[in-house]
């Protein structure tokens, strides 16, 4: 290992607490009961012994029609034929195998935790933030709402197949956007559908609204700091296998650490210190400094470097623009023919959405929106070729073989 790392444990004292409290029952009582949990439909999903609510959700979530797509989903890097490379399936696994973590040493509820962790990038576009930034643009140009990913997720799992998921894991979904690191997560309590509700839709008709999210219970709070813990090191590590950069150590800098293990050891170390028996998660002051400086540097060095942002602007944003109005025409026109209604519209009605409103009978904006963001890369990139057939814009990828 090099003699650079530095890999920090638990303080004697609050090791010593956790053991002495785990074999006197003593354990702070800070879990989100599964007794509390609410859903918009009572009558149904009610727990059971072997089944509590937030198991029910997890095994909703899991079996939901979108959750196969993370398997194609561009974590950061795009055009990358490599199976080492992270996609977003591995990315909400590592997120709930850290919380879940954290989770555990603060006695706190577990499969609240991964219900969250596995839920939380499921309505996330193709292309990564690239592509959810491409989207929001034309469709914002288009109807004056704003597209986000967190956003986004609630509506597949709460009303593009309405799953009847607890307003708990709902709200750990909406609020756990990684790109805002605060140094204490207090959770701000919610009760109800309608506060939800109203709190979604602000998202979609106020840009700012987004940076103000803020996590209903601690179990949320984990979530949202694991989302930047599982990121920050393994970008680096997939950074260094694209060849944007030649080592982790490249990427020294800040008080954290540098390279994946090294990071994820100490925030999550950090965060149990500062965290347990306390109605807060949080860092210390050191340790929230190295986290923005962690992010800073992956901003600087891999997620805004010019070859990226000119690859993705030049390729990517005129394909999805190009895509979304064709698509637009063929909603307006009811083309029952078209890709969009078959392989979506009709893919929707046939997976038990809930019939209050027929799908097509949704803004012809949203449902190409829903559409786009429910396709993966690769899907993306055929469905252009196969729309556009003489277009000479082309996704080229970097190959198994090529250099």
């Amino acid at each position: 290992m090099n003699d650079e790392l530095v890999y920090e444990s638990l303080s004697k004292e609050i090791s010593d607490r956790i053991v002495y409290d785990r074999e006197h029952g003593t354990t702070p009582d800070i879990a989100f009961k599964n007794r509390d949990s609410v859903r918009r439909d009572p009558s149904r999903d009610i727990e059971t012994v072997w089944r509590p609510a937030f198991v029910r959700d997890v095994d909703k979530i899991l079996h939901s029609p979108f959750y196969n797509r993370y398997a194609d989903k561009t974590q950061v890097f795009s055009f990358y034929k490599n199976d080492d490379i992270s996609r977003r399936a591995l990315h909400v696994q590592l997120v709930s195998r850290i919380a879940r973590t954290i989770g555990a040493a603060l006695g706190l509820n577990l499969d609240l935790i991964e219900a969250i962790a596995l839920g939380h990038d499921i309505g996330h576009t193709p292309f990564g933030h690239a592509g959810e930034r491409y989207l929001n643009e034309v469709y914002h140009a288009e109807t004056g709402r704003y597209f986000n990913h967190n956003v986004h997720s609630v509506r597949v799992l709460d009303k593009i197949f309405p799953l009847n998921l607890t307003l708990q894991t709902l709200n750990g979904i909406l609020t756990h956007n990684g790109e805002f690191e605060l140094a204490e997560y207090r959770p701000r309590g919610m009760s109800s559908f309608k506060e939800f509700d109203a709190l979604v839709e602000s998202c979609y008709i106020n840009e700012d609204n987004i940076r103000h999210l803020v996590p209903s219970t601690l179990e949320g709070c984990v979530v949202r700091v694991c989302d930047m813990i599982a990121y920050i090191g393994k970008d680096r590590q997939d950074a260094m296998k694209a060849k944007l950069i030649p080592s982790d150590m490249s990427m020294k800098g800040g008080s954290i650490g540098t390279v994946n293990a090294e990071i994820i050891n100490n925030l999550v170390v950090n965060v149990i210190e500062n965290s347990y028996g306390k109605d807060y998660i949080m860092l210390d002051e050191e340790h929230y400094n190295g986290l923005r400086e962690a992010k800073r540097i992956n901003y600087d060095r891999i997620y805004h470097t010019k070859v990226i942002s000119e690859l993705l602007d030049g390729t990517v944003k005129p394909i999805m623009q190009k895509l979304y109005y064709r698509l637009l025409d063929d909603v307006k026109r009811r083309d029952t023919e078209s890709i969009i209604w078959r392989q979506h519209v009709m893919f929707v009605k046939n997976n038990h959405y809930k019939p209050d409103m027929p799908y097509e009978e949704e803004e012809p904006n949203q449902i190409v929106a829903d559409f786009i963001a429910s396709m993966t890369d690769d899907y993306c990139t055929d469905l252009y070729c196969y729309l556009f057939p003489e277009d000479e814009n082309r996704i080229k990828y970097n190959g198994y073989f090529g250099n």
